[in-house]
């Protein structure tokens, strides 16, 4: 089984002919940095932000969950095996809460 990882620390470029892992990835990056209700058409993607005023580690527990919770729902293809936060308090106390996020492809498990 393989374990691939979306890195929200570092920047991106959109592949419009993507392999599967790369299509999840994007998918799952794109869930990530979409406010909850704000897609036109597919108000169900993306993250509920309304957690942003919270302390830190609050933060920090809810999103993990909120991660959790909608790439299972908005991406099965892919089987979430960890998530963290490797930004510094700077970062927190700035507003920046970006997360690492490392899975596996959900016909892989079964492989």
């Amino acid at each position: 089984m393989s374990t691939y990882t979306v890195d929200m620390t570092q920047p991106s470029k959109i592949n419009f002919a993507p392999t599967l892992v790369e299509e999840v990835a994007q998918n799952i990056r794109t869930i990530l940095t979409t406010p909850l209700g704000s897609a036109p058409l597919a108000r169900g993607i993306g993250l509920d932000y309304s957690i942003v005023d919270e302390p830190e580690q609050i933060v920090r527990a809810r999103l993990l969950g909120e991660i959790m919770t909608a790439v299972a729902e908005q991406e099965p293809r892919a089987v979430i095996t960890e998530v963290s936060f490797p930004g510094d308090i700077r970062d927190a106390l700035t507003g920046r809460l970006l997360a690492v996020v490392r899975y596996s492809l959900a016909d892989e498990e079964g492989a």
